[in-house]
Order: C-alpha cells, then sequence, then structure tokens
C-alpha cells in the first residue's frame, strides 16, 4: 500500500474506534529515530482495565503487568508526583481524568511504511475497516476561550518566581497557565485529525477513555525502554519559525548558540541524568546529545538525549516512577519546583504534563509527554489546553508570554481562534 492509502486506513480506523469506549492512538507522523518500533500503534476496546489514585497507583501498575504480560496503553497523570513525593494539589479539576489508566486492548494494529499488522485480535478486521465510509468534519467547533492569567497577571507572577530564584529555593520552573472552555462542543476526533495535519508531531495520540479525551500534537518522549536500555529526551528552548528560509535557518542557529536557551537545558539534562541513576547500571548514565537542534512546523526546539543501563534488579515500572514527572515539566530542584508549581498556578495539571504511551508484552515501553495537546471532558463540556515554558533568572516576562502564545498558536486555530 502506498502512503496515501495507508493514510486513509488509519483515518478509518480510528473512526470506527470512535464507537469503542477505550481507545488509543500513538502516531509518530514517519518520524524516524533510533528507538521508534512503529510509524502508528492503535490499540482499540479494551479487555482489561486499570483506574487508580495517587497512593499506590505505580504498585497498582506493576501488579496488573505482571498479571497480564500483554500489550498495554496507558495515561500516567502529573497528579501521581502525589504518590512519588510528599505534595499535594489545592486547585479545582475540571477534566477528572484518573491519576493513572492502564488498558490491554481487544485490538492491536501496527502501521510500519507500507504494511498493515494486526498485531491483536481478529485480523479480518483489516477488512471491516476497509469498508468504513470517512466522514469528512469541516464545521469549526464555536469556542468561547478564556485564560486563568491575563497578561499583566502572568508577568506579575513570573517576577515573584524570579524573586524564588533569586533567592536560591530554586533555579529554574516550568510555570504553566491553562487556556479552557465552558459549554464545549467539539468533534474529538474532527479537531485531532486537523492538528494532527496542521502540526505533525512525533509523539502525537489520539486517548479515549470513556468521555474523557487527549488530543496530543506533543513533539517531546519523556522516556522510553529498549531492551535494557533506558532513553529519555527533555525539550528545553523553543524558537518560532520564519516563512523566509535564510531566516528561519539564522533562528535555527541562534537558538543553538543561545546561552539563556543552553542553560535552561543543561539544567534538565542535569536533572534527568540524576533521576536516571536511581534506576541505572552504575556509571551507565550519558548524555547522547546535547542541545539538539529540532524542527518542527511551528517552531524550532533544542533537544537533549539522555541514556542508562537498566538496572537487573530494578523493575522497570519503578524506573519510570524513578523519573516521574518529567523534569522539563517541573524544574529544579525538582520538589520545590512542584511546590511552587501548585502555590502560583490557578489550574491543577491533571493529565497535562503527564504521559501517554504503551508497554509490550517483552516490557519496553515508550511514553511521550502531554504538552500542545487539547484535553476534553463530554459530559462536563469542558476543553482545556496548558502552555508554559521555563523561567529561569535570566527570564524576560514579556517574552516568556510570547513563548506561550507561539506554543498555543497550533491549538488556538484548530479550536476556530
Amino acid at each position: 500500500m502506498n502512503n496515501a492509502e495507508i493514510n486513509v486506513f488509519k483515518q478509518k480506523a480510528l473512526q470506527w474506534a470512535t464507537s469503542f469506549e477505550v481507545y488509543c492512538c500513538l502516531d509518530s507522523n514517519k518520524y524516524s529515530d533510533p528507538y521508534t518500533q512503529y510509524d502508528c500503534l492503535i490499540a482499540i476496546g479494551s479487555d482489561h482495565t486499570l483506574a487508580a489514585n495517587a497512593g499506590n497507583a505505580f504498585d497498582k501498575l506493576h501488579s496488573f503487568y505482571e498479571e497480564h504480560k500483554n500489550w498495554m496503553f496507558g495515561l500516567l497523570s502529573y497528579e501521581l508526583k502525589n504518590e512519588v513525593e510528599d505534595l499535594s494539589s489545592q486547585h479545582t479539576d475540571q477534566l477528572n481524568f484518573p491519576d493513572l489508566f492502564f488498558f490491554i486492548p481487544t485490538y492491536l494494529i501496527a502501521l510500519q511504511g507500507d504494511e498493515i499488522k494486526v498485531i491483536k485480535g481478529d485480523p479480518s478486521i483489516i477488512e471491516i475497516i476497509h469498508q468504513i465510509k470517512l466522514n469528512h468534519s469541516t464545521s469549526k467547533p464555536n469556542l468561547k476561550i478564556e485564560s486563568k492569567f491575563d497578561k499583566e497577571t502572568y508577568i506579575e507572577t513570573v517576577e515573584k518566581l524570579k524573586t524564588h530564584i533569586k533567592r536560591g529555593d530554586i533555579y529554574e520552573i516550568n510555570f504553566c497557565q491553562e487556556f479552557f472552555a465552558n459549554h464545549a462542543e467539539i468533534n474529538p476526533l474532527a479537531v485531532y485529525n486537523e492538528l494532527n495535519t496542521l502540526s505533525p508531531t512525533p509523539f502525537a495520540g489520539f486517548f479515549k477513555i470513556n468521555h474523557k479525551y487527549i488530543l496530543s500534537a506533543t513533539p517531546e518522549r519523556f522516556l522510553c525502554k529498549r531492551n535494557n536500555r533506558l532513553i529519555s529526551q527533555p525539550i528545553k528552548g523553543t524558537a518560532k519559525r520564519s516563512k523566509n528560509s535564510v531566516e528561519d535557518e539564522q533562528i535555527k542557529i541562534a537558538l543553538k548558540s543561545s546561552i539563556k536557551e543552553q542553560a535552561e537545558n543543561v539544567m534538565i539534562v542535569d536533572l534527568v541524568r540524576n533521576d536516571l541513576t536511581k534506576s541505572a547500571v552504575q556509571g551507565s548514565v550519558k548524555v547522547d546529545e546535547l542541545f539538539g537542534i529540532y524542527t518542527f512546523p511551528q517552531v524550532h526546539q533544542m533537544i537533549s538525549t539522555i541514556s542508562c543501563e537498566l538496572n537487573p534488579t530494578t523493575h522497570f515500572i519503578d524506573a519510570i516512577k524513578n523519573t516521574f514527572p518529567m523534569g522539563s515539566m517541573t524544574g529544579a530542584p525538582k520538589i520545590k519546583a512542584m511546590e511552587l508549581i501548585d502555590a502560583y498556578e490557578k489550574s491543577k495539571r491533571g493529565a497535562f504534563s503527564g504521559s501517554f504511551g504503551c508497554i509490550s508484552p517483552s516490557g519496553n515501553f515508550d511514553f511521550n509527554v502531554i504538552i500542545r495537546s487539547i484535553l476534553y471532558n463530554e459530559k462536563e463540556q469542558y476543553l482545556s489546553f496548558q502552555v508554559g515554558g521555563a523561567i529561569t533568572y535570566a527570564a524576560d516576562p514579556e517574552s516568556e508570554y510570547e513563548e506561550c502564545l507561539l506554543k498555543a498558536s497550533a491549538i488556538l486555530k484548530v479550536l476556530g481562534q
């Protein structure tokens, strides 16, 4: 099958999946790196599910995996921080995703190159999916999008966070703001398809958990395991693209050589190295790439790659727990940064800045970072997306605010704003 035919099949499979209560699509958008196993995985229906709140959720996931040793897809909410560390969240949550949710799919379809493969379930579903007639929804959602911060309050808050940095409480914090819409009615799959067309990214995905949805165009990998190696690829450093190719190349070079962006990036690299050490064979943690520049439709990003050899005495679920939540979404030192996030942000993060992905029967896994993502509770008609950035001593509050709007641009566009 050619590219166009594979894409049509993917659209039909996602449309067929909408009749199920639970399904998950992980799409690399044909982005190839040494760790990507499939172009796209579509997990549909559930034979077994696990939903747990922070407390002993990771232990339950450990038991769930050991009991089934099957393909499983799932969500790790940011709120699991309250289990990993002695923390809590004071903010209200109108989305109400579970803190942890995993399911073993009834059907699992893999797309790789020009091939379609049914990994789990009756192979005849390929023919059923081929017969689907595609619905092409073109209507833009009619939403009133608001922000929990106006520009002035955002800038004031960044100044307060810089005061914490000046007095040595922290040296970097990922500070986020929520955009939201009440009385929101959208076609989740149509919005996701448009977002993925406008902003195709390597760790994109669509996750439906009953009446709750994650529509993600995330460019960031949290953590993956390939055999006995763990790999983390934090993003820190963002620059806007230019339509002028010469200017775009200059922006890329400026990002690569920016002392500010390098400082942000290396702080998180150090944090990730420290997190990986907890699960690593002694002396095996290494930085494979520092300050790599990667280009996406809206932005250039600075991405570093850190890896280690997993200690044979450490279960891979514990390795996930030992690095969670990801340092790129907290700041450093990690615990103090998370305390200040709860104090200064105005929304509970919930699924945002958590992760979703999959675990294979052999214990390999791949999890993204939930950024550049729309979260939607259909029952409550509440839609939300959050954006943020790293605040350091050198941060300019006005520039940080503009960077938030840049990161939100693709989502605002598909929501008709």
